[in-house]
């Protein structure tokens, strides 16, 4: 089938379509919703954890500069010790720091589109090789939308940094007469002031950036009127394999109704276009049942396996039609033809006990 042009696709996406995007991983995210979950995370971590980060991150420092001066001096041993010292250090500060942020990431992804497992975006794909379709997603609307968000964010990081540590920048020129303990103090706090401005502008930019994700998502997802027919079709099925099912549903009833002939009563019949056959079993039933009914081949069918098991067939035209109208296969015959069909039971039970009596 041709490409359509995305003009043409003006209709909302069905259901089927969301899910098969979604098992493929085509879902509306913005990467920018987790920067900024991490930075505030971050923020966070660092407005209660100073002291502790201030502490380790001091003492890391500090040690490394100690080993400066003496490394010409120090065999592989002790350099190894000395460096495992600072790592240790250094991972404690690092850790939970690492361990908060995997956690956040999570968090906001999942928060975004849900849990997901999916493996599709990942299998390779030749088109992806074409550089002719390299070229043209190197100029397309997404690679010009996410270069004007990372220049825009670069702006943005830029300016709010000035504007923050516009009035720190003669303890920045001083920073090298400060111990290095009190310039580790400055640094971390520099950077929390620094990032919890960016945090409340990329809050905006990414509230903005998701809605856009979603409604370029929802234009991509767009079908269509051809293809929400074509879908339609495929979910209801082929209209000549829909009519093959119900001949099959049909002919199995047919069988089904034709095996309940030969336990019947009697077969009325008005005689030759309509067949009834009902079943009175006082010890199961309140009333007869419709056990089989047919019109032209079927109600012949009927009373040719009635004559063949020994089923009486009586001929009974207003009866037999008004069964054949009014009462569907398996019900019992309502109220009022109670009397009509009580007498030719009776009619019927009296012959088979006058054959009874002719037999013994």
């Amino acid at each position: 089938m041709p490409e359509r042009d995305d003009q043409e696709r003006t209709e909302d996406p069905t259901p089927k379509r969301r899910q098969e995007a979604r098992e493929k991983g085509q879902i509306p995210k913005s990467r920018e919703v987790a920067s900024v979950a991490l930075l505030f995370a971050s923020c966070i971590y660092f407005l209660f954890l100073y002291k502790y980060t201030y502490q380790h991150l001091g003492e890391t420092i500090v040690h490394f500069f100690r080993l400066i001066p003496n490394v010409k001096e120090m065999n592989i041993y002790a350099f190894t010790r000395a460096l495992t010292t600072g790592m240790k250090e250094l991972g404690m500060v690092l850790t939970p720091f690492l361990l908060l942020m995997v956690v956040v990431s999570l968090v906001a992804n999942i928060g975004q589109v849900g849990f997901i497992l999916t493996g599709e975006p990942l299998i390779p794909k030749l088109d992806k090789l074409n550089p002719i379709s390299g070229i043209k997603n190197l100029f397309s609307k997404n690679s010009l939308v996410e270069l004007v968000k990372g220049l825009l964010k670069i702006a943005i990081i830029g300016f709010v940094a000035y504007k923050v540590l516009k009035g720190d920048f003669a303890k920045i020129f001083a920073l090298g007469l400060l111990p290095v303990s009190g310039l580790a103090g400055f640094i971390l706090w520099a950077a929390f002031k620094v990032t919890m401005k960016i945090v409340m502008v990329f809050v905006i930019l990414a509230i903005l950036d998701y809605g856009y994700q979603k409604w370029e998502n929802e234009q991509q997802l767009k079908m269509s009127v051809q293809e929400v027919k074509e879908e339609l079709k495929q979910m209801e099925g082929d209209p000549q394999i829909k009519a093959k099912i119900k001949q099959l549903q049909r002919e199995m009833a047919q069988r089904r109704m034709m095996e309940e002939v030969p336990k019947a009563d009697v077969v009325i019949t008005n005689p030759t276009e309509l067949a009834i056959a009902l079943r009175y079993d006082d010890a199961k039933m309140e009333a007869p049942t419709v056990v089989a009914k047919g019109a032209g081949f079927v109600a012949q069918r009927i009373k040719d396996i009635a004559n063949k098991h020994g089923v009486p067939i009586v001929e009974n035209k207003p009866l037999a039609q008004t069964l054949y109208k009014a009462v569907e296969i398996g019900d019992e015959i309502p109220e009022h033809l109670y009397k009509a069909v009580a007498e030719v039971l009776a009619y019927v039970y009296s012959l088979k006990n006058r054959e009874r009596r002719k037999t013994a």
